[in-house]
């Protein structure tokens, strides 16, 4: 007979599978409507493979640069062909994942490469928005080569926000008034997270799924899913800021291939209104996406191996690839509750198998 602990572990077990299935996959304009982000962008993609000096110049000239320029690593630029053409995103909503152009962006990292200044590229473009957003959602798909080394993981792109252009990474910490910035990362075996730079409150640090570093970023929910090499994979992040500025009830949501997989709130993301959300900052090394709005959130499109020393570099030559990339925004921001990391739906699941399970006439032990 099973004891009545095994029972009540069935229970649990069962009742986050049916919360997995029921949760089910969220189409971006959904999550675009359910956000109330009424305003929408796409960066342009040329409709055929070019060369790497000819990917400069599309970039600068239909990217809106904000210094008129790739600031550096133009030569890991490449727009190409699709390299994964029979392995698109693998959503079950029957919607196409496939590209709308002909060709994909492809950055290249070279062997030995960590950081933004050894591979990679850099820069920023400007979304032609007159409000500034307190809310922002951004989506793109990215692939790995095949048999990509993970090593012990690297940047991806994000969102960014604040007057300040230049901190919010690479240890240069927030002060509440300056900046903020929310990336993806890859760790070992291609683990995936949400790397944030943002205050770091009591609030938040106390959580169990986040792990708080005095000298880099914050990490959240790392595990929460993962990447897969060989393979095209569409991630969507949502900011929502705190609001007031002195609250902590700001929210993070990430969707993998359009399914929830990390829900984050009671984060403060600023200490002031000064802060706003701005746009797409893809730094691969370096490649930021920065809003024309001053002090609006920027896309942060940032990739690269590392990590601050030899022992984060990528013992080969190898690639990612980017397509697809959109943003929505809205000046309405979070309007929920100042408290720490609560998956709710999943909570409130366990809290109706405890019912259950009492009037089932089992013990909790």
């Amino acid at each position: 007979m099973p004891t009545r602990a095994y029972l009540v572990q069935l229970f649990y077990v069962l009742s986050l599978t049916i919360f997995v299935f029921a949760s089910g996959t969220t189409p971006l304009a959904s999550i675009a409507t359910q956000y109330s982000l009424t305003t929408s962008t796409t960066l342009p993609f040329p409709t055929a493979t070019l060369t790497s000096n000819d990917t400069d110049d599309f970039v600068v000239a239909d990217w809106s640069l904000s210094k008129g320029h790739i600031s550096n690593g133009e030569a890991d630029l490449q727009f190409i062909d699709d390299p994964f053409p029979n392995n698109q995103v693998p959503v079950s909503d029957g919607s196409s994942s496939s590209s709308s152009n002909a060709s994909v962006l492809r950055v290249t990292y070279p062997a030995g490469s960590f950081n933004n200044k050894t591979g990679g590229a850099q820069f920023y473009t400007l979304w032609n928005s007159s409000t500034p957003f307190q809310s922002m959602l951004i989506s793109y798909e990215l692939a790995f080569d095949s048999g990509f080394d993970w090593v012990k993981g690297g940047k991806l792109p994000g969102i960014r926000g604040g007057p300040s252009v230049t901190g919010c990474s690479g240890g240069k910490e927030p002060n509440g008034t300056d900046c903020f910035s929310t990336r993806l990362m890859w760790r070992t075996n291609g683990a995936g997270e949400v790397y944030a730079y943002i205050p770091t409150s009591d609030n938040i640090c106390k959580d169990k799924e986040v792990i708080c570093n005095d000298d880099f970023g914050v990490s959240v929910q790392r595990g929460a899913f993962g990447f897969v090499a060989g393979q095209w994979s569409r991630v969507s992040l949502l900011v929502q800021l705190n609001n007031p500025p002195s609250s902590s009830n700001g929210f993070i949501a990430l969707y993998f291939n359009d399914v929830l997989a990390i829900s984050q709130n009671g984060v403060q993301f600023r200490t002031s209104d000064s802060v706003t959300a701005g746009g797409f900052f893809l730094l691969v090394s370096t490649f930021t996406l920065h809003s024309k709005t001053k002090n609006t959130p920027d896309n942060y499109l940032r990739t690269f191996f590392g990590g601050d020393d030899s022992s984060w570099a990528t013992p080969n030559d190898t690639h990612t690839y980017f397509r697809n990339i959109a943003m929505w925004g809205s000046s309405s921001p979070s309007t929920m509750s100042s408290s720490a990391h609560a998956r709710a739906a999943e909570w409130s699941w366990v809290a109706f198998v405890t019912v259950l399970a009492f009037f089932c006439g089992l013990e909790l032990v």
